[in-house]
């Protein structure tokens, strides 16, 4: 049966109430931490990517509608909190509208050769930062038929909350691991048979059009941190700097939708 949940302060919602995301991510190692799933639409889509869920969180009426749910983890034994609006509200610190919360548990991340094994289009994410751009980016990779992204060791984690809500869940459906060390996994790239792409503002640049004209079959393309872009280290070391041309006076464009115009330019045929 569901348990009930009356007060703020119940211990059994430690993992729901005034931990970050970093401190989840560190939670219940060496096991691999945990995140947290919001959404029923995220959460199926984490449980068809074989997460494995420590608790649900959710209102008293999304019982019935996520009742196939509510009976697995009782056969399993995991545990499901229910409460009322105003409860959960004060626990989550926003409304609970989108049916539900699970806690977690975070898979090892795969290999990057697995990863990479058969992939054409990659995208790659320099120290992006933004936790917003970095589940948009996810989305737009899995619309337009990106293989695989990589994250570089100082990127925003995709598992975060706020990335995975902005996802859609797309972080579990997309394959992605880290890439490291960084940049040298540039050579690992090449070494691979990609040729790497850098998004960039350079008088050298060529136009995203030409490139897709004549694609290479195995791409890596590359975008950098908000603001400074990619670093020089990595500039001077790809195979091709890559511009989106430009009107109306604007110079750049913000890099999820970089990202997007990109996949979309140079999908595989």
């Amino acid at each position: 049966m569901p348990i009930e949940i009356t007060a703020v302060d119940d211990p059994a919602l430690g993992d729901y109430v005034g931990l970050t995301d970093v401190a989840l991510r560190r939670r219940a190692e060496p096991a691999g931490g945990l995140f947290i799933a919001e959404s029923e639409k995220v959460i199926r889509r984490a449980l068809a990517a074989g997460y494995r869920p420590r608790s649900y969180l959710m209102a008293r009426r999304w019982l019935a509608d996520l009742a196939d749910l509510v009976a697995a983890a009782e056969a399993d034994g995991i545990p499901v909190y229910v409460s009322d609006p105003p409860v959960l509200e004060e626990l989550t610190g926003f409304h609970l509208h989108r049916g539900a919360l699970a806690a977690m548990h975070r898979l090892p991340l795969p290999p990057l050769a697995d990863v990479l094994a058969g992939a054409r289009r990659v995208v790659v994410l320099e120290d992006i930062v933004d936790h917003t751009n970095v589940g948009a980016i996810f989305r737009s990779a899995a619309a337009l038929s990106v293989d695989a992204v990589l994250v570089t060791p100082r990127c925003a984690d995709p598992l975060y909350r706020r990335a995975i809500r902005v996802s859609m869940g797309t972080v579990f459906q997309v394959p992605w691991t880290r890439i490291e060390p960084w940049p040298g996994g540039l050579a690992t790239l090449r070494g691979l048979g990609f040729t790497t792409a850098a998004l960039a503002l350079a008088p050298q640049a060529v136009a995203l059009d030409a490139l897709a004209a004549n694609a290479p079959e195995r791409l890596a393309v590359l975008l950098g941190t908000e603001g400074d872009g990619l670093a020089r280290r990595t500039l001077d070391g790809v195979d091709v700097l890559v511009r989106i041309p430009m009107a109306g006076g604007v110079d750049s464009l913000n890099v999820a939708a970089a990202a997007a115009v990109a996949a979309w330019a140079l999908r595989a045929p």
